[in-house]
């Protein structure tokens, strides 16, 4: 459910893969692997140099800087899916026909080259619309819904 106020911010780019999805971002300005980034039994990144170590990203919009890894990342990302372990949906600054093939497989909406770019414009714990047949997202701050409530 999208919070009852406009968004304060809205990201465009061509149509992508999937259903429209409303959750909660979690930020990085890493790229992402699902073979080498994470423990995809939990869905928890564990690469240890990854600037969301110990985070999960179960049921959450994963805003990430660029795909990585090869083939495998398709079956993992389905694997994860099937298994209700994956993230809601992928947004990049830019991606690869790996990662896109992955994401149909999977089911998960995914987008790229968004603008404003997606890293400096969302950030953890806002809340997304993310359509990919319009080819669009929308913020709104978590900030400025906790302000709103005092």
């Amino acid at each position: 459910m999208t919070p009852d106020r406009p968004p304060d911010a809205e990201l465009r780019t061509t149509p992508g893969v999937g259903p429209r999805v409303v959750g909660e971002a979690i930020v990085s300005r890493h790229g992402f692997s699902a073979r080498y980034d994470l423990d995809r039994e939990r869905g928890v990144f564990s690469r240890e140099a990854h600037d969301l170590f110990g985070e999960s990203l179960v049921g959450k919009v994963l805003v990430c800087d660029t795909a990585k890894g090869g083939i495998a990342t398709s079956w993992m990302l389905l694997d994860m899916a099937t298994r209700d372990v994956a993230p809601l949906a992928i947004l990049f600054r830019t991606t690869n026909p790996v990662m896109v093939q992955g994401a149909v497989l999977a089911g998960l909406p995914m987008l790229h080259r968004l603008s404003p770019d997606p890293i400096e414009t969302i950030r953890t714990g806002d809340r997304l619309e993310v359509d990919p047949a319009a080819g669009t997202v929308r913020v709104w701050r978590a900030a400025a819904a906790s302000e709103t409530t005092r």
